[in-house]
């Protein structure tokens, strides 16, 4: 069907039942793209219709080098999200009551991400899948409105927004090139015996703690000499900056240096920016995962032996669970349960965690003797870890300074410039000895695979399947509400839509192992694109890591665990 069909259905639909308009489903050829109707809401109150648009190669003409290999293709998916985002925003009029006349697009926010809002095929063809309010009039269709908006702003927002020609070509040179910069970046971190780079000029401090844009008095960071290493990428040429080498780094410094903001920039480091967003060459490796207490969370079936044992009444703690747990076993259970799915870098900030888990002092193991004790503290724990498993960690410490003795670096922020103090914190060690007595007494267990059971991940209430985010920080499943305000690593309410379909596609299996279950995932995200997940096309979903799918399972309170 082509465009006059469409206008000749949008006139005979005029003054109608808002339902009519379902009788717009199908595929429509406008001069230089088509336009599918996959959904149409069926009330203008409901969530807006879903529709495709398919750009040729031949009408979009992107030059082949924006897309030849996978770093550029991802920054050039987000560059048109971003473009065509904007171009939506623009076009939203209000048509009428409810949702009408409104254009949604899910654009990037600061991180840069797979996203189903865009595909770009290898040969250049663009397909952009976005939202459309389509307009009435309490329940009646407004025939001349819909032409107007289908007919007229939604093709000027397409051929402005995917285009090349119509593009800010710099702007979209940027988006590609500041992309495989980051990702070369990161991929070199293995070699250079590094877990993290935070580059010289990075602007770490966010606007504010809803406002991810950088501060606009920032001081720009600037590596000390000790810690400064160059490498050459592939478009900034030569750069400079700090390099977080492995093994255990401590961040310290007085209240409000800025200690907590590199840990932050650094926890967001797994993720490429948005040029301009001042962390775009602030990496760390993909597997580095933020450790916190979360009091009240559900644990099921977690080893944290390794941390907390011999519990009164004889409690298991190979396999715990708990409806509600304490700090100090969510945090040993974070602990565990990150390093079961294939974490490598550990990132805990003393002040969201529980400090008996962290450090027992010599005045307190004076007082309380060992064996009425059964938390290991992470202290006692971390270089084992590092040593024996070649497990890095990075903490913020301004209180605990029985953590200098373990330290393989230590970073001051001083005004928000680190020093490297590590020689210095070493002769502090020597001159203030401790009496305090490392409490392990067991070595550290690696966490075994545990078998989940897929019938617990089931979302069925009634005859329907639920599984839906709320926001960035919940999924509804069936009847059941996961809680992911603690899963800090999560970015956006697109990840967790994401999530909610990947726990779906692990319900239809019988049991699977937590590793092997979420890398088959992640693999499938990879390989296939976003859309392997879902039974529609949608584009509000965007990629997650194994470690957030794995989050969202074990805080799940019916979750179960086969032995």
């Amino acid at each position: 069907m082509d465009l006059h069909t469409l206008a000749r259905r949008l006139k005979e639909l005029d003054g109608r039942g808002y339902k009519r308009y379902q009788e717009l489903r199908g595929a429509y050829q406008f001069p230089r793209f088509k336009l599918v109707f996959e959904h149409i809401q069926s009330d203008p109150f409901a969530p807006p219709s879903r529709v495709k648009v398919i750009l040729p190669s031949k009408e979009a003409r992107l030059p082949s080098w924006t897309y030849e290999n996978p770093s550029r293709r991802l920054g050039l998916e987000n560059f048109l999200a971003y473009s065509l985002a904007q171009e939506a925003r623009q076009a939203t009029k209000k048509l009428g009551t409810g949702k009408s006349g409104l254009f949604l697009v899910y654009g990037p926010g600061q991180e840069v991400l797979w996203r189903s809002a865009i595909t770009v095929l290898s040969e250049g063809t663009v397909e952009a899948r976005f939202f459309v309010g389509l307009p009435a009039a309490g329940r009646r269709i407004l025939g001349q409105a819909a032409k107007k908006m289908l007919l007229e702003l939604l093709p000027q927002m397409v051929l402005k927004g995917l285009v090349y020609e119509n593009l800010d070509t710099q702007r979209l040179r940027a988006f590609v090139e500041t992309t495989e910069d980051a990702e070369y970046l990161r991929s070199r971190l293995p070699a250079l015996g590094l877990v993290a780079f935070v580059a010289d000029g990075s602007i770490l401090p966010r606007a504010s703690g809803v406002d991810p844009r950088p501060a606009r008095e920032a001081v720009p960071f600037k590596s000390p000499p000790e810690l400064a290493v160059e490498i050459e990428l592939p478009h900034r040429g030569k750069i400079r900056g700090l390099g977080v080498p492995k093994g255990v780094t401590l961040i310290v410094g007085g209240g409000f240096h800025g200690k907590s903001t590199l840990l932050r920039a650094l926890e967001q480091g797994i993720y490429d920016h948005v040029p301009g967003d001042g962390r775009e060459l602030v990496v760390s490796l993909y597997e580095t995962v933020k450790i916190r207490a979360e009091d009240g969370r559900s644990v099921t079936k977690v080893d944290i032996s390794p941390f907390i044992n011999q519990l009164p009444f004889g409690k298991e703690t190979k396999a715990f669970s708990t409806a509600w747990a304490s700090g100090s076993t969510s945090q040993a259970a974070n602990i565990m349960e990150a390093l079961e799915v294939g974490a490598k870098v550990l990132l805990l900030d003393e002040d969201t965690s529980a400090t008996n888990f962290m450090i027992r002092d010599a005045r307190m193991q004076a007082l309380i003797a060992k064996e009425k004790e059964p938390i290991t503290p992470f202290l006692d724990r971390v270089r084992e870890l590092y040593e024996n498993f070649g497990v890095s960690s990075i903490l913020v410490v301004g209180g605990s300074g029985d953590y200098l003795e373990v330290a393989d670096t230590v970073i001051a922020m001083d005004h928000y410039q680190p020093q490297e103090v590590t020689s210095q914190a070493r002769l502090v060690v020597k001159r203030y000895p401790t009496k305090r007595q490392r409490e392990v007494q067991e070595p550290f267990s690696w966490p075994k695979g545990r078998r989940i059971s897929g019938d617990s991940l089931k979302a069925q209430r009634g005859a329907k399947e639920v599984a839906k985010a709320k926001d960035r920080t919940a999924i509804l499943l069936g009847r059941e509400m996961i809680d992911l305000s603690a899963v800090e690593q999560l970015v956006c309410p697109e990840q967790t839509k994401a999530i909610a379909l990947a726990l779906l596609f692990l319900s239809r299996k019988r049991t699977f192992f937590l590793a092997e279950g979420v890398k088959e995932i992640e693999d499938t995200i990879r390989n296939k694109g976003l859309l392997a997940l879902s039974s529609i096309s949608r584009g509000d979903l965007a990629a997650f890591r194994r470690f957030e799918l794995a989050a969202a399972i074990n805080r799940l309170r019916t979750l179960q665990v086969e032995s």
